[in-house]
């Protein structure tokens, strides 16, 4: 039997697209993370418009790759931060 997954909570900080045109919040750790809005299996209406995008800076994510002691993600050098 296994117990709660571990949690590691960390801001959004910025966007930017990937090659696919799908949106990816950068965290305050220095890793990415894809927030899709993709219904029925994600309901992410706010990643659509830069103002829905905006509200969700400072919104903590859990970082998968936290807990798996990840090095940092590479990142492009034009990014969707606040404005």
């Amino acid at each position: 039997m296994s117990g709660p997954k571990p949690s590691c909570p960390r801001q959004i900080t910025g966007y930017h697209l990937d090659d696919e045109g799908h949106w990816v919040a950068q965290l305050s750790c220095g890793h990415n993370q894809h927030v899709r809005h993709d219904p029925p299996w994600e309901q992410r209406p706010w990643v659509l418009s830069p103002n829905g995008r905006d509200t969700m800076l400072g919104f903590e994510l859990n970082c998968v790759k936290c807990v798996d002691d990840a090095p940092a993600d590479a990142r492009p050098t034009t990014v969707e931060a606040a404005r």
